[in-house]
């Protein structure tokens, strides 16, 4: 009787502890950690790069960066997790990083059968193809006639090799444009990028595909990156952005609103190198992203001027393109403000 009892109280103490592990936020772990922790690239020129100096730079390191000075007011209080695109979705699922942050495209199956939810869109991207500029003339020697470039059609890319990541939407995008084209083609499949260019860059295939984005990347990482272009061809939509677990409506609304927050501080002027000025804004639209009027920081479960650390520590949007992505000759294009032709909009901040 008295071992049923202690059985009893052993597994009633089991579960009450449980519930209460099982019962705390995201926020509340992140709090109780004292850091945040951010899956990235293993090493993505631009994205995600870890310096000689061991410090992570990059668009969406910065973006990490932006989330943990919303939480802690200390955008160094984050930990970059690397993470290879098999990994990556495993680590969120188990909850070995918070957020991921690493170039991955928000798809239907992904939305639905992972568990998963994807934030706002930060990056909207295309996958493209890359070739050596000999061959791009030598293969199109008959004449202009499609829209792949200069004198290239896709008849031209028939038998082609090309290398591609494997596991990837970019596998995918590859076989169904080829398909949809019906022209043939050899895929010589990599399991990581890093190999995938480096047989490209050896000649091992005569096309490597990728975002456009990453291609930019890589082409500065060739033996001779000016010998090499990137075929004005956009093969698929790539929308890019932070994704979390879909378990914590709190957790996601924060992530989603830094995202809107930086979107915002752009539109509204509010940079990096002005907010002390504008901290003292009459503007109605100011005031609230900055948390000087309203608890809309509160709602989220942060300090209503989460904003001010953020935008002061690690800028708006425009500054973080520019930072990391102006370098790799990456133009704003489709990623400028809705004020300025392209798709960024963020929900106002009310």
């Amino acid at each position: 009787m008295r071992l049923q009892c202690l059985c009893t109280l052993v597994f009633v103490s089991v579960l009450v502890l449980t519930t209460t592990v099982l019962a705390q936020t995201t926020l509340e772990k992140v709090n109780a950690r004292g850091k945040l922790v951010c899956g990235v690239n293993t090493g993505l020129a631009g994205f995600a790069a870890r310096g000689s100096d061991g410090m992570w730079r990059g668009f969406d390191v910065d973006y990490c960066r932006a989330l943990a000075a919303a939480i802690f007011n200390d955008a160094s209080k984050v930990e970059f997790r690397p993470l290879s695109a098999q990994q990556r979705f495993t680590a969120l699922q188990s909850g070995e990083i918070d957020v991921l942050s690493r170039n991955t495209t928000w798809t239907l199956s992904r939305d639905a059968s992972l568990g998963l939810d994807f934030g706002p869109t930060l990056f909207y991207d295309g996958q493209g193809m890359m070739m050596p500029v000999e061959l791009h003339w030598k293969l199109g020697s008959s004449g202009p006639r499609l829209t792949l470039g200069p004198q290239l059609t896709l008849q031209d890319l028939n038998g082609a090799s090309v290398c591609v990541q494997a596991g990837t939407t970019t596998e995918l995008n590859l076989a169904d444009f080829f398909r949809r084209h019906n022209v043939t083609f050899t895929p010589v499949v990599f399991a990581t990028p890093e190999q995938a260019v480096a047989a490209y860059n050896s000649g091992r295939c005569k096309i490597i595909t990728s975002d456009i984005s990453q291609l930019l990347a890589h082409k500065t990482t060739l033996t001779k990156p000016n010998d090499h272009a990137i075929m004005n061809v956009v093969m698929s939509k790539e929308p890019l952005g932070p994704v979390v677990r879909q378990d914590d409506r709190q957790w996601f609304d924060i992530i989603k609103w830094v995202a809107f927050g930086l979107i915002e501080a752009e539109e509204e002027g509010v940079a990096s190198d002005n907010i002390q000025q504008l901290s003292t804004s009459t503007a109605p639209t100011i005031r609230h992203l900055l948390g000087s009027e309203g608890n809309l920081g509160a709602m989220l479960g942060l300090r209503n001027d989460f904003m001010v650390s953020v935008i002061r520590q690690v800028g708006n949007y425009g500054e973080i393109f520019d930072r990391n992505l102006r370098p790799l000759n990456l133009i704003r294009g489709m990623n400028a403000l809705w004020t300025a032709g392209g798709l960024l909009y963020a929900p106002p901040f009310r």
